[in-house]
This record gives structure tokens, sequence and C-alpha cells, in this order.
């Protein structure tokens, strides 16, 4: 039998694919991780207009306060795929959504700038280690055939989240309760652990490439080098770090962006909904399509659809037509996001993957921060908001040669 073949019991075949009942538990527990990591990562930007009134804020100061989280992340990431490597994806998991849990409820209780700063780099830490186990344990848990329909599946969770932090948002109306963004987003992880210890299963597609855990690792230099996967590798890089650029300038000042615009607290609450809401549908959408369609010519309209929306964002004369603009932004700029996500995890064996996309991850939110610092930069030299979006298309046209060039690369035969 092949690989990828299902055997009638409904127990795959491609390195230890759990029965059906055991990919639906996987995939919806790390669904609901990344729907916290989501409501998280989005915290800061939709409590950002009434945290800069409060700590008063500039401009300058409220970008790095943007990337002070995604800081995080980068260390996070990478330490937490290659741990993943070495004692499985469930521990680091388990262990990633405690530290962002707690260190979520403790930006609540911050009182001055600095100290909000030093909190959401450690947040991101935590965020960081998780998401690479997501993807690890999500891509596994299934045959390759099905990995970026299962990817995906996890990932919506991401945007989903930032639904529930602009909901919160729109419903805490003072000025000072921007708190219970934080509150809502660190007591979620903190009760989800029980639940994860208890019925989430490790990979064990991981477990028999690593011999039950006993298998040292590869270095992580032959890894990432190694092999026909030195080019692979800098491709998958480059598409991270200039996609991550603009959705995290997008995550990031998109509601401030459109209140300097003259919209209404509500207002800005509605377009980040319908931004997530895209993001959501199209992540489920464009994954399952990358399973049935060739990927070439989904990666190249998923491109073309950012580029197109970020245009129309960038011009939208009003609440109605940013609303629209920011459904398909989203749909296209987070869509395509998880897409990178499974098509790195194809890139590397089951043994080295938690390192290889734990790299990746890392390398892409270098673009996470970068994003959120020029967006601010610019900003502060009096450049408008439709100058600012703009200047994020050229950067997409880097990822997208990018990424169809590592469609042409061969990818790992588990």
């Amino acid at each position: 039998m092949k690989t990828g073949e299902t055997h009638p019991s409904g127990r795959g075949t491609s390195g230890g694919s759990v029965t059906r009942s055991g990919v639906t538990m996987t995939l919806g527990l790390c669904f609901a991780v990344a729907l916290l990591e989501g409501l998280d990562l989005q915290s800061v930007g939709v409590a950002a207009p009434r945290m800069a009134r409060e700590f008063g804020l500039s401009v300058g100061q409220m970008g790095l306060a943007f990337s002070a989280g995604t800081f995080g992340l980068l260390p996070g990431a990478m330490f937490g795929g290659r741990l993943a490597d070495r004692i499985g994806r469930k521990r680091v998991l388990v262990f990633s959504a405690c530290l962002f849990g707690m260190l979520s409820i403790a930006t609540a209780l911050v009182s001055d700038f600095h100290t909000l700063v030093i909190v959401r780099v450690l947040t991101g830490i935590g965020l960081g280690g998780a998401l690479p186990n997501l993807i690890a344990l999500s891509s596994e848990a299934v045959e390759p055939r099905s990995r970026s329909t299962a990817v995906s599946v996890m990932y919506c969770g991401i945007p989903f989240g930032g639904v529930i932090a602009s909901v919160i948002g729109v419903l805490s109306a003072g000025d000072t309760e921007w708190r219970h963004i934080f509150y809502v987003g660190g007591a979620g992880p903190l009760v989800l652990v029980p639940l994860l210890l208890v019925f989430l299963a490790d990979s064990k597609a991981f477990a028999q490439a690593s011999r039950d855990g006993q298998a040292k690792p590869a270095p992580v230099r032959e890894i990432l080098f190694g092999g026909t996967r030195g080019l692979s590798t800098v491709q998958i890089w480059v598409s991270y770090f200039c996609t991550l650029i603009v959705l995290y300038f997008l995550l990031n000042w998109l509601p401030s962006l459109m209140a300097a615009s003259g919209l209404s607290r509500a207002q800005v609450g509605y377009v980040q909904i319908f931004f997530n809401i895209g993001g959501g549908i199209g992540a489920l959408c464009i994954g399952m399509l990358m399973d049935r369609m060739r990927s070439g010519l989904v990666v190249a309209g998923m491109y073309v659809g950012i580029i197109a929306s970020l245009a129309a964002l960038s011009m939208a004369p009003g609440f109605g037509a940013l609303a629209t603009s920011a459904f398909f932004a989203g749909m296209f700029v987070i869509g395509g996001q998880s897409v990178l996500y499974a098509l790195s995890a194809a890139f590397y064996p089951t043994a080295m993957r938690g390192t290889g996309v734990g790299a990746a991850v890392a390398v892409g939110r270098i673009g996470s921060v970068v994003g959120p610092l020029a967006a601010g930069q610019l900003l502060a030299m009096g450049r408008s908001s439709s100058t600012v979006i703009g200047a994020s298309i050229p950067v997409t046209l880097i990822a997208a040669a990018a990424a169809l060039m590592l469609l042409r690369r061969p990818r790992a035969d588990d």
C-alpha cells in the first residue's frame, strides 16, 4: 500500500496518522489554542487607542508596543520548534499555552509603558512557541494530501480569535475597560490546558520518525540547508518575512488608521471584525483549494487578491467601502499566510519538521516586527494612511515571487 492510502479501518499509512475521531479531536484542540492565540495577537491593536490615551503614548511608542509582542515570537518560535523535535509537540504546546495565558493577564495589570513592553515580549515568547507545534500537530494528524486543509482548519482559529478581541473591544465601552480583552485572552489558555493534557494525543508520526523520542535530532544547519532543502528554506523565509510584514502591519495598525480617518469606535471595531471574518473564511477556502487544484494557480491568485485588496483599502472612501476592503484583505492576507504554514510543513521531514517550521516562523516574525515599526515611522513622518497601506504592495510582490519559485522545489518524502 502506497503512502497516502487509507486502511479500511480508517487509519492512514503516512507516518502514523490517527483515526478519524482522533484527527477531529487533534484539530479541534489545535483550533481552540489558535483561537486564543489570535485573540492575544490582536488584543494590543484593538486596545491601542485607549491604551495610548491612558499611558500618554506617542505614535512611535505605540509602534514599539505593537512590535514588542511580535519580537518575542521570534525566539519563542525558534526554540519552541527545536524543543518539539526533542521532547514532542504536546509538551511544548502545553507549556507555551500556560506561558502566554499568564502573561496576557499580566498585560492587564501593567501601569506604565516600560512594563508593558517587557510583558508583551514575554507573552510573545509563549505565543511563538505554540505556533510551530500547532502546525506540526495539525499536519502530522492527517495524510499528506490533506495537509493544507488540516493546517488551514487550525489556522482559521487565529483570525476568529481576532473577531473575539474586536467584539470585546466594542462591548467594553469605557476608556479603562481595554483590560477586559487581556483578562479573557489570559483565562482562556489556562482553562484549556487541562483539556490538552487529557485529550490531545501527541503526534504518532513524530513518535515513529524519532523512534519514540530516542533518536537525536539532526543539527539545525543540516535540517535547514542539507540535501536539497537549502534553496527551499531561503524561499520559505523570504515569503514568510514579506507576507508577515503586511499581515502584522494590518493587524496592529488597522484600528488606529481607521480611527484617524474619522470612523467611530464602533465602526473601527466592525472593520476589524470584517477583516478577521474574511481571514477565517480565506484560510479555510484557500487551504482546501490547495489540496484540490494546482498549487501554483492558487498561490498566484492569492497574491493577486492581496494586492487588489490592499489597493482598495488604501482608496476606500467611507465605512462601507472600508469594511468591504478589509474583508477581502483579511481573506487573502490571512488566508495566504495559512497556505505558507502548510507549505513549510511539507518541505521538512517529520523528524525535523518542528525545527524547520519553527525557524521559518521565527524568520517571518522579523517581518512581523518590521511591519508595525515601519508603519509607525511613516505615520510619524506625516504620511497618510493610504500611503502606508500602498507601501505594502511592493513587499507583497516579493513574497509572491518567492512562494511561486518554492512550489517548483522538491518536497519532503514522508
